[in-house]
Protein backbone atom coordinates (compact mmCIF):
# COMPACT_ATOMS: atom_id res chain seq x y z
CA UNK A 1 0.00 0.00 0.00
CA UNK A 2 1.28 3.38 -1.10
CA UNK A 3 2.38 5.96 1.50
CA UNK A 4 0.99 9.15 1.64
CA UNK A 5 3.67 12.14 1.68
CA UNK A 6 2.03 12.90 5.35
CA UNK A 7 3.02 9.77 6.49
CA UNK A 8 6.66 9.41 6.18
CA UNK A 9 9.69 11.10 6.92
CA UNK A 10 11.93 12.52 4.08
CA UNK A 11 14.78 13.29 6.70
CA UNK A 12 14.47 9.74 7.93
CA UNK A 13 14.52 8.35 4.38
CA UNK A 14 17.92 10.18 3.49
CA UNK A 15 19.25 9.08 6.96
CA UNK A 16 18.58 5.29 5.98
CA UNK A 17 20.05 6.33 2.67
CA UNK A 18 23.41 7.23 4.23
CA UNK A 19 23.50 4.39 6.12
CA UNK A 20 23.43 2.23 3.46
CA UNK A 21 26.05 3.93 1.94
CA UNK A 22 28.17 3.50 5.10
CA UNK A 23 27.69 0.07 5.28
CA UNK A 24 28.09 -0.88 1.42
CA UNK A 25 24.36 -2.71 1.57
CA UNK A 26 23.37 -1.93 -2.29
CA UNK A 27 20.23 -3.62 -1.68
CA UNK A 28 19.46 -1.55 1.10
CA UNK A 29 20.37 1.51 -1.14
CA UNK A 30 18.22 0.90 -4.19
CA UNK A 31 15.18 -0.36 -2.49
CA UNK A 32 14.88 3.14 -0.84
CA UNK A 33 14.40 5.13 -5.03
CA UNK A 34 11.34 4.54 -7.06
CA UNK A 35 12.18 1.77 -10.16
CA UNK A 36 12.16 4.62 -12.28
CA UNK A 37 13.41 7.04 -10.36
CA UNK A 38 16.44 9.41 -11.67
CA UNK A 39 20.43 10.83 -10.27
CA UNK A 40 22.14 13.53 -11.66
CA UNK A 41 25.68 13.73 -10.65
CA UNK A 42 27.41 17.00 -12.13
CA UNK A 43 31.04 15.59 -9.99
CA UNK A 44 30.99 13.31 -12.94
CA UNK A 45 28.28 14.74 -15.71
CA UNK A 46 26.38 11.78 -15.22
CA UNK A 47 22.51 11.52 -15.55
CA UNK A 48 20.83 7.99 -15.27
CA UNK A 49 17.47 6.25 -15.14
CA UNK A 50 16.42 3.30 -13.15
CA UNK A 51 17.13 1.21 -10.03
CA UNK A 52 19.42 -1.03 -12.44
CA UNK A 53 21.60 2.11 -13.78
CA UNK A 54 22.07 3.60 -10.64
CA UNK A 55 23.24 0.13 -8.62
CA UNK A 56 25.71 -0.22 -11.29
CA UNK A 57 26.71 4.01 -10.91
CA UNK A 58 26.75 3.20 -6.91
CA UNK A 59 28.45 -0.38 -6.85
CA UNK A 60 31.82 0.53 -7.35
CA UNK A 61 31.98 3.57 -5.02
CA UNK A 62 30.14 1.96 -2.28
CA UNK A 63 33.31 -0.39 -2.42
CA UNK A 64 36.08 1.29 -2.76
CA UNK A 65 34.81 3.88 -0.02
CA UNK A 66 37.38 6.09 2.36
CA UNK A 67 36.89 6.03 5.67
CA UNK A 68 35.04 9.72 6.38
CA UNK A 69 32.55 8.80 3.30
CA UNK A 70 29.41 9.61 3.70
CA UNK A 71 29.56 11.43 6.84
CA UNK A 72 27.10 13.89 7.40
CA UNK A 73 27.95 17.85 7.76
CA UNK A 74 23.92 19.05 7.17
CA UNK A 75 20.65 17.64 6.53
CA UNK A 76 17.75 20.51 6.14
CA UNK A 77 14.04 19.82 4.45
CA UNK A 78 13.48 22.02 1.17
CA UNK A 79 10.31 23.19 -0.40
CA UNK A 80 10.72 19.91 -2.38
CA UNK A 81 12.90 17.48 -0.50
CA UNK A 82 15.95 17.42 1.48
CA UNK A 83 19.25 18.72 0.73
CA UNK A 84 22.20 17.37 2.34
CA UNK A 85 26.04 18.18 3.14
CA UNK A 86 28.29 15.21 3.34
CA UNK A 87 31.21 13.58 2.30
CA UNK A 88 31.64 11.37 -1.27
CA UNK A 89 32.65 7.85 -1.69
CA UNK A 90 36.13 9.69 -1.82
CA UNK A 91 35.80 12.10 1.41
CA UNK A 92 35.32 14.91 -0.71
CA UNK A 93 32.94 17.72 0.29
CA UNK A 94 29.60 16.87 -1.52
CA UNK A 95 26.01 18.58 -1.71
CA UNK A 96 23.08 16.46 -2.65
CA UNK A 97 19.37 17.13 -3.30
CA UNK A 98 16.75 14.14 -2.43
CA UNK A 99 13.50 14.27 -4.20
CA UNK A 100 10.86 12.31 -2.91
CA UNK A 101 7.48 10.43 -4.61
CA UNK A 102 4.07 10.18 -3.10
CA UNK A 103 4.91 6.66 -1.79
CA UNK A 104 7.73 8.05 0.19
CA UNK A 105 10.81 6.65 -2.35
CA UNK A 106 13.19 8.52 -3.62
CA UNK A 107 12.11 9.59 -7.14
CA UNK A 108 15.16 11.97 -8.41
CA UNK A 109 18.87 12.91 -6.75
CA UNK A 110 21.79 14.99 -7.78
CA UNK A 111 24.93 16.03 -6.44
CA UNK A 112 27.59 18.49 -7.12
CA UNK A 113 31.05 18.54 -4.80
CA UNK A 114 30.90 21.53 -2.77
CA UNK A 115 33.52 24.45 -3.00
CA UNK A 116 36.58 23.83 -0.64
CA UNK A 117 38.33 27.42 -1.23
Amino acid sequence: MPTSPDTFDPLAVVSDWLDACRWRELDALLNLYEERATLECDCEHVRLTGRKWIAAYWAPRLESKAVLAFCLSDMALTADGVQVGCRDHEGKPLRMDFHFSPSGKILHTSCAHCCTT
